[in-house]
This record gives C-alpha cells, structure tokens and sequence, in this order.
C-alpha cells in the first residue's frame, strides 16, 4: 500500500454562487441574439410574456415609515398599550361574587348587566373596565360615596354623659381629699429617694439581685382537691388566704403552712380572695377582713372569726372574675363579664359606679396607691386607666394582641404592668402614656403580674407554662425562674414585708420562696 492511499481523501466542495442572476441572464440572452438563435430567443420572449420569467425592469418600492410619527407608528404605539392593559388586567382580583361584581359595575358607572350576559362574562367586563380606569377606581368611588352621604344623628361621635346619684358625688369628693394627701405623700418620699447617692443606690440594688437570684422553694402544700386560682398574703405577713375551683376559700398561716381556718360559701370555682386594707393590723377581727368572688356572680364578704360570710354582694348577672379593695378600705371594686366594672361603698352599703368601657369582658382591676386611680384589663385586649375623682378614662392602654388577664401599680405611682395572652408582659409609663418596655416574658398566657409591695424593685410574673418569673426593674432583665409546679401557675404574690413569695397552681399545690 503506497504512501497516497494512506493520506485522507478531501471531499470534493460545491461551489455556491451568491447574488442576483438577473446580470448573467442579460448576457446571455444578448449573446444569444447576437449568435442569430432566433428560436432560444422567441422561447425566452415567450417565457417573459407567460410570466414565467421575471426580469427588473428598474422599477423600485419605497420602504415604509416605521417612525413613531408615521401612520405604523401609531400602529405600533397602540399596539403596545393593548399589551399593558392585558398585563394589568391579568393581576387584578376580581371577585367571584356576582352581587359584589354588579356593585362594583355601579359605582363605576357602567351598566350592571347586558343582554345575554352572564356572570363570567361580567366579572370580565369588569376586569377590562379596572384594567382601563385603573384598580384603586373602586376604592375612590367608594370614599366619595359615603363622605356624600349624610351620616345619621346616631352615629355623631361625641362624648356624652349620664346623671349619677348623689352618693356618687360624695364619693368622688371623699376620694380627692383621701388621694391627695396620699400623693403629696408619695412625692416626698420619692425626692428623699433622690437624694440617696449613686453608689448607695448600686449597692442596694445588687443586694436585692442577689437575694432574688438566691430564691428558691421553702415549703409546698397541697391546698385543695381542685386547682387553685388565686392566692393573697395578709397585710401583717403571717397569713395566706387562698381559693380553688372546688369553691372553698382558705386562710393559712405563714411560713409553716398550717390550716386556720376553711371559708364556706361559694357554690362555683372561686375568682380571688382579698384582704382588706388595715386587716390583721388595725380591724378587729370581727370587722370584715376579707372579700371573695366567684364565676356565678356572687361576691362574699367575710371576717376572721367565722367559716360563714359575714354579708353578700348581689347586682352581678355575669361572672366576677377578680375583685379589688381600695386603698381606704371604704370601697370595692368588682371586675364582671358583663363588659363593666363596679364600684361599692360599704359604708352606704350600695353600688354607687357602674363603669362600662370596655367591648368585652373585664377580668381584672387594681387600684393605685394613692387612691386616685384604677386600671383595668379586659378580654378585648386593651386597658384603661380610670380617674376616680371624675370619671374619666384617662389614658387608653393599647398594644396588646390578646386578651389581658393581670394588671398591676407600682408603689411608685407612676409604673403599670399589664400581663396578657399574647405570652408578654408590658411596662407603662403613666407620666407619658405609653409604653416603655415589653417584656417577652413566658412560653403561654400571663395569669398574674405583681410588683414588689415595698419599692416596686422588682416584679413577677406567673403564666401558664408551669412557672413564675422575677423580673428585675429597671432594665427588666431575668433574675430568677421560679420552676417546680406540674401545672399551670394561676396566681401569684409578694408578702409586704418583702420576704416571701407564693405562687398557686393547677397542680393543687400552693409554694412559698424564700431566698437563702
């Protein structure tokens, strides 16, 4: 085999002619007449005159105007509107309602329905009508509508107010000369506080950090056969009163845990049992030393010698779920479901305020230290800040997602904690009416908020995550979880004295803390 065979053979290439023929064949034809081939050119002649053939015969086509100011111009123009409105119309949401596309059709003034119309047809046309006019057409038409149509006498909103009973007079004018004496008071306190140096007011703060972060559980007892709701320490400190869902309230006695003595009365799970103001320290024992109330309605009141409540408070068609004394220990103060909240004076013996405000029902109340104030919390998830010298709400506590369940003063008169379901506890500042601080303080429901009695340096919280927290202030930042109950906590509270804290659950136990 020689060296040629071996090399790769090249494909053979065609040539390709690019161009018009039209030259070529003008040659060809006069060489062919040229030649005297008449019968080549008669053929071709022929071909020409049957139209088989096509030869130029400088003719020319002018190139149409594509400029935006020409006839195709305005073509195109159009043609890329349509395009934006179909893109418009494809991300409109129209309703499925065919009454609410007939509405919409009216307010844009078009007609509601055509011949043969259906309603996909017209949720369509509707379609195509927002795609031109734009989509926020409706929302504007609806405002012009209502702000020309005259709005009815009824719902004028104004500030209105009902006449009250004298006793009602008395009493706001019994509570401004009790309240500002009180204040007064408080005031001078506070700048004495101001006067304290830095370095002494660190150290006093660290001590009371120390002793929280050094709590831990001194005694737990089982308090009853059904779940305790609520749980209060007496103004002396030596005595803890509690209520359960099996409708017993019971007073025991502080720090060894002995039963005193079992209140009998109530036929539903209790609410709260309170002290009243002055009890164990000024009030005779006989006197009354004790409110209570249940989820029928019933409040009781009750005194430190007998098992049997000593009087009834009757008025309440809904359930009382916490009640409140004031201050002065004159009045009480009752949280019902029926939207309101109630004020008695037990001197008159009488309901003088039947405050509503809210759109659901209120759960809890608390009254300030100086006796001037009341806040409140309902289940529609605000509070109000009540001025019970006028009857005013003075300040409108909003920010809470869910329903409020705990409301708390500080001793320093100016500070109010609000627990609620939304598993946060806020921090409100009553000098500028807000919110300062939200503290996101459990993993479920806040059931119980309180301040520290004494100086309100600290506060704790109980929620239905099992546990109970203590808060320091300021900067409400952790000190110390309080854990070891199997249920729920469903209250908590501070002894006076600063030294105990106890906290009741669903696990039918009440605890008491003591820092080592």
């Amino acid at each position: 085999m020689s060296d040629d065979e071996d090399a790769p053979r090249t494909a053979k290439r065609t040539r390709i002619f690019y161009g018009s023929l039209e030259g070529q064949e003008r040659q060809r034809m006069g060489r062919e007449a040229g030649g005297g081939t008449k019968g080549g050119s008669a053929a071709i002649k022929a071909g020409i005159k049957a139209g088989n053939i096509n030869i130029s015969s400088g003719e020319f086509l002018e190139i149409e105007d594509r400029s935006a100011s020409g006839p195709s111009g305005e073509r195109q123009s159009d043609v890329l509107v349509e395009f934006e409105r179909r893109r418009r119309a494809r991300h409109l949401a129209i309703s499925t309602d065919d009454s609410e596309v007939k509405g919409c059709l009216r307010r844009l003034g078009e007609p509601i329905t055509l011949f043969g119309e259906g309603p996909a047809d017209r949720r369509e046309r509707l379609r195509a009508v927002l795609s031109v006019v734009g989509g926020d057409a409706l929302s504007k038409s609806k405002k012009d509508a209502e702000s020309s149509r005259p709005r009815p006498q009824d719902e004028r909103q104004e500030t209105w107010y009902h006449e009250g009973p004298a006793s009602l007079k008395e009493a706001r004018l019994w509570l401004a000369k009790f309240s500002l004496p009180r204040a007064v008071k408080r005031l001078d306190e506070a700048r004495i506080q101001k006067e304290v140096s830095e370095s002494a007011r660190t150290i006093r703060q660290q001590e009371l950090h120390k002793n929280l972060q050094n709590l831990n559980n001194f005694c737990s007892q089982i308090g009853d056969d059904r779940p305790i709701s609520y749980c209060q320490f007496s103004p002396d400190s030596k005595m803890l009163a509690t209520g359960s869902w099996s409708g017993l309230c019971k007073l025991w006695s502080v720090p060894d845990s002995q039963l005193v003595r079992t209140l009998r009365g109530h036929n539903t799970s209790v609410g709260a049992v309170v002290f009243r103001p002055g009890s164990t320290l000024s009030l005779e024992p006989s006197d009354v030393n004790l409110a209570s109330c249940s989820t029928d309605g019933v409040v009781k009141l009750w005194n430190l010698q007998s098992d049997e409540p000593v009087a009834d408070i009757e008025g309440h068609m809904s359930r009382v779920s916490r009640l409140a004394w004031h201050p002065s220990g004159r009045f009480l103060g009752t949280a019902c479901y029926d939207n309101s909240w109630r004020l008695w004076d037990l001197e008159l013996r009488e309901e003088i305020l039947h405050q509503e405000g809210h759109s659901k029902g209120v759960h809890d109340l608390h009254f300030h230290p100086d006796g001037s104030l009341a806040l409140t919390g309902g289940l529609d998830a605000f509070g109000r800040l009540w001025d019970l010298r006028t009857g005013r709400c003075i300040m409108f506590l909003e920010g809470h997602l869910k329903e409020i369940y705990s409301v708390c003063f500080s001793p320093n008169g100016w500070h109010a904690a609000t627990g609620s379901g939304d598993h946060t506890c806020k921090v409100w500042d009553l000098r500028t009416r807000k919110c300062i601080y939200t503290i996101a303080a459990h993993q479920n429901l806040l059931s119980s908020v309180r301040f520290q009695p004494t100086d309100g340096h600290f506060l704790l919280t109980g929620a239905y995550d099992n546990t109970a927290k203590a808060w320091s202030h300021p900067g409400w930042s952790p000190m110390k979880t309080l854990a070891g109950h199997e249920g729920k906590v469903m209250g908590v509270d501070i002894s006076p004295d600063g030294g105990l804290i106890a906290t009741c659950s669903y696990d039918r136990t009440f605890k008491l803390w003591l820092s080592e």
